[in-house]
C-alpha cells in the first residue's frame, strides 16, 4: 500500500501524517510485538486502556513492586494485559518499552531497569521534559537497543483522537520508528516529529507559561478565600474558560506541571518573563499611565496577532456557546455572558484581563509566535488560551475596554494585586528548582478548590470537545 506523505516545514521541525500498515493489532498473536509499560500512573493507565481496546494482545505492564497485587486485581480480565512485578520482568520480554514515570525520577528508574532491556527492543519515554530522559537513556540503556521517544501533548482525561503525539527518533533506524508508528496508529493522533531539544523548546512555548497563568489565577483566587465566579465575578465568555481550565489543572497531579517547569530551562525563562510582564503592566495601571500601557499592548498585539494568522479562522467560540459551560451557582442561577441573571442582578462586566495582557506581552517580549505552535503541537489548553487571547486582542473595542478598566475601574484592583503576587511567587518557586516547594504550593491551592473538581472536569471536558469540534480538530 502506498503512503500519502504530508509535511509542513518549520525551522528544524516538521509534521508528517504518514500512515503505514505492515504491523497491526489484527495480526496473529505470535506476530504482534510485546508492548511494555513501566509506570502505571494516569498516563500509563490511559495508554494501556487505548492499546487494550484497540486489540493489541501482548501488553506487559508494571508499577512499583508494592502495587503489584492491586494492579493485578485492577487488570484481571482486561484483554491483552498482563501485570508483572517490576520493570525487569517487563524489560526482558518487551519489543517496545515505554517509561511513563515522573521526569524527576526518570534517571533512577532507567538506571534500575534499563540494563534488563531485551536486545533489539525499542525504548521510549512519556515524560513531559526530555532533557533528563535523553540523558538517562544514553547513560543506562545498552547499545544494542533503540531509542524512539514519545509524548502525548494532552492530559489523561482527553481523548487522543486528533491530538498531537510527538515522536523522537534519537538512536534508531527507520524500522524502529515505523514500529512505534504502527503501535500508536490506534490512537488516531497527529504524529509530530521533533528532536529532543526541539521538543523541550516547543513544550515550553506551548505549555509552561500557559500552565503558569492558570496556576497563578488559582493561587490568587484561593488567597482571597472565595470562589469569585459564584459571587457575580468571572462569569461568562472568557471567564468561563479561565475558571474551567484553572480547576482542571489543579485537579491533576502536581508533578505533571512541576517537571515541565523546573527541569526545562526554556520554561524557566518564560515563566520569569510572564511574572515580569504582569508586574510591569500592573505598575502602569497603578500609575494611571494610559498612553504607555496602551502603546505597549498595541505593540504586543502587532507582534503576536497582526503579523501572523491573518487568514485563519478564529479559535474562540461565541460567548453564548461558552456560557453553557459555566460552573457552580452562576450556571444554576442562569447568569449569562452579558453578566445579567433572570432576576435582573447585574454581574461585573469590566475586567482588566491582566492574565491575558501579561500573556501576550510575554509572547511579544520573547518573540514567541503562538500560531506556529498552534499548527505544530498545540495542547487543548493552549488552543483555548490562544483563543481567548485572540478574542480579546483582535477586537479593538474589547482591548480598549480592558485597558480602560485596568486603569480606571478599581473593582478588580485587589484581584490584580493578588495575581501579580501569585505570578512572582510561582516564578520564584520554579527558579529555586525545588520540587517539594512546588508540591506544597500546588497542594495548598488545590485543596481550596477540591470540592469543585468533579463538576469542573465534566464541564471542562465538554467545553474542550465543543471548541475542538468547532475548529475541525
Amino acid at each position: 500500500m502506498h503512503c500519502r506523505l504530508i509535511t509542513i516545514h518549520y525551522p528544524s521541525l516538521f509534521i508528517n501524517t504518514m500512515a503505514s500498515t505492515e504491523i497491526t493489532q489484527n495480526d496473529p498473536i505470535q506476530d504482534q510485538p510485546t508492548i511494555g509499560l513501566i509506570g502505571m500512573g494516569a498516563m500509563g493507565t490511559m495508554y494501556t486502556k487505548y492499546l487494550s481496546e484497540a486489540g493489541w494482545k501482548k501488553i506487559a505492564v508494571c508499577d512499583i513492586p508494592t502495587k503489584y497485587e492491586s494492579l493485578k486485581s485492577a487488570y484481571q480480565g482486561t484483554p491483552g494485559v498482563t501485570v508483572y512485578p517490576d520493570g525487569h520482568a517487563v524489560s526482558r520480554i518487551s519489543d517496545f518499552i515505554m517509561y511513563s514515570v515522573e521526569a524527576e525520577y526518570i534517571d533512577r528508574v532507567v538506571a534500575q531497569y534499563g540494563p534488563s532491556t531485551k536486545v533489539g527492543a525499542v525504548v521510549s519515554g512519556q515524560t513531559s521534559v526530555k532533557a533528563p530522559e535523553k540523558e538517562a537513556f544514553e547513560k543506562y540503556l545498552p547499545e544494542d537497543v533503540h531509542i524512539v521517544s514519545i509524548h502525548s501533548l494532552h492530559g489523561p482525561t482527553v481523548s487522543p483522537v486528533g491530538q498531537p503525539l510527538v515522536l523522537i527518533k534519537h538512536r534508531a533506524p527507520d524500522s524502529a520508528l515505523h514500529l512505534v508508528e504502527c503501535i500508536f496508529r490506534c490512537f488516531r493522533s497527529r504524529y509530530v516529529y521533533l528532536t529532543y531539544e526541539d521538543h523541550d523548546l516547543v513544550t515550553a512555548n506551548v505549555q509552561a507559561v500557559t500552565h503558569a497563568a492558570f496556576l497563578t489565577m488559582g493561587t490568587a483566587w484561593a488567597s482571597m478565600k472565595s470562589y469569585p465566579w459564584e459571587q457575580g465575578q468571572y462569569i461568562g465568555g472568557i471567564e468561563t474558560v479561565k475558571v474551567n481550565i484553572m480547576l482542571r489543572i489543579y485537579a491533576n497531579k502536581w508533578h505533571v506541571y512541576a517537571g515541565l517547569a523546573i527541569l526545562n530551562p526554556s520554561a524557566r525563562v518564560q515563566i520569569d518573563q510572564y511574572a515580569t510582564s504582569a508586574t510591569e503592566l500592573f505598575k502602569l495601571m497603578l500609575a494611571g499611565d494610559v498612553p504607555t500601557l496602551r502603546a505597549r499592548m498595541y505593540q504586543a498585539r502587532e507582534a503576536v496577532f497582526t503579523q501572523t494568522g491573518q487568514t485563519r479562522t478564529p479559535i474562540f467560540l461565541s460567548e453564548d456557546v461558552l456560557d453553557q459551560f459555566t460552573i457552580g451557582s452562576a450556571r444554576k442561577d442562569g447568569i449569562n455572558g452579558n453578566g445579567v441573571s433572570p432576576t435582573g442582578t447585574s454581574a461585573p462586566r469590566s475586567n482588566s484581563h491582566l492574565a491575558l495582557l501579561a500573556m501576550v506581552d510575554c509572547w511579544a517580549h520573547l518573540g514567541i509566535q503562538p500560531f506556529v505552535h498552534l499548527d505544530l503541537a498545540a495542547t487543548p489548553i493552549f488552543r483555548m488560551w490562544i483563543g481567548v487571547a485572540e478574542y480579546l486582542f483582535r477586537s479593538t473595542d474589547r482591548l480598549d475596554q480592558a485597558l480602560h478598566s485596568a486603569v480606571w475601574d478599581v473593582s478588580h484592583r485587589s484581584d490584580d494585586l493578588e495575581f501579580v503576587v501569585a505570578a512572582r511567587g510561582w516564578s520564584q518557586c520554579v527558579s529555586f528548582g525545588d520540587f517539594e516547594l512546588y508540591r506544597k504550593r500546588f497542594a495548598e491551592t488545590s485543596s481550596f478548590f477540591e470540592s469543585r473538581f468533579e463538576e469542573a472536569n465534566k464541564i471542562g471536558s465538554a467545553m474542550i470537545k465543543a471548541i475542538s469540534d468547532s475548529n475541525g480538530k
